[in-house]
């Protein structure tokens, strides 16, 4: 079953340094822009994350230093990918705990805008996780019905994620296929800055999700606490965090 879509959207995967959003770099993205029509665009670059990829995860996607020596760096690559995910909703699995966050923090290190207030998100491993409690390899085995060869290869990892989700939109009945619906279905909760450090309220407010002020207002928390801002402005928080609570202080004042 094709996904109905009114905007395109683009399903990626990242192999990377680490799994510390805040500090490890990507060496390897790749992107499948699906479009209303069916047709499919895809970008795969290597990139040289100007740091030492530690064995363990070269361990895990094959990709050694040496492979990308002389590879572009993410700011040189910045302003293509965000133009060629411009205008695009997201998909990817696991996307929205790891790699939707750990990309944004690549974007703004390279001072390139990077938001997802108007883009939809559908995290195709909370779907199957809500329904079946595997993994990708397990899941494309399981909707597939055949291997996940080359697995940990950030192209064929995300092309298996696209045809599990084509496949789960046919198995389960109760599926919607629409962005909307789905980005709903695979959203585990609110989150304002990505990683739930900060996340939305029943009311749609902004509340810290962590520390001493877990469950109260930002906004209220700045207003009474003025050194709290600065704090973590100062700390060691991804730049995204950093930007939602910029915006939230920012709008305090026009009050």
């Amino acid at each position: 079953m094709n996904l109905t879509l009114t905007k395109p959207i683009a399903f990626f995967d990242l192999e990377t340094t680490g799994v510390n959003v805040a500090s490890d770099r990507i060496v390897e993205i790749s992107i499948l822009k699906v479009h209303p029509n069916g047709n499919e665009d895809i970008k795969t670059i290597r990139i040289n994350p100007e740091m030492h990829i530690p064995i363990q995860a070269s361990e895990i996607h094959g990709i050694y230093d040496i492979d990308v020596a002389n590879s572009p760096t993410f700011k040189d690559v910045a302003k293509e990918l965000s133009k060629f995910i411009e205008g695009c909703d997201l998909a990817g699995y696991n996307s929205a705990k790891f790699d939707i966050p750990l990309l944004a923090e690549e974007f703004l290190r390279a001072e390139v805008d990077f938001d997802m207030s108007n883009r939809k998100h559908i995290d195709v491993q909370v779907i199957f996780h809500k329904k079946e409690q595997r993994t990708l390899i397990a899941a494309y085995q399981f909707y597939c019905n055949k291997p996940l060869d080359n697995a940990h290869s950030a192209e064929a990892d995300i092309r298996a994620t696209y045809d599990v989700l084509k496949s789960q939109l046919e198995k389960y009945e109760d599926l919607k296929n629409n962005v909307e619906f789905l980005d709903e279905f695979s959203t585990q909760s609110k989150t304002a800055d990505l990683l739930g450090r900060i996340i939305f309220d029943e009311k749609g407010i902004e509340v810290f999700n962590f520390g001493k002020y877990k469950g109260q207002s930002v906004e209220a928390v700045f207003e009474k606490d003025q050194g709290y801002y600065a704090w973590m402005m100062n700390g060691d928080f991804p730049l995204y965090t950093k930007k939602v609570i910029t915006a939230i202080k920012l709008r305090g004042f026009g009050k």
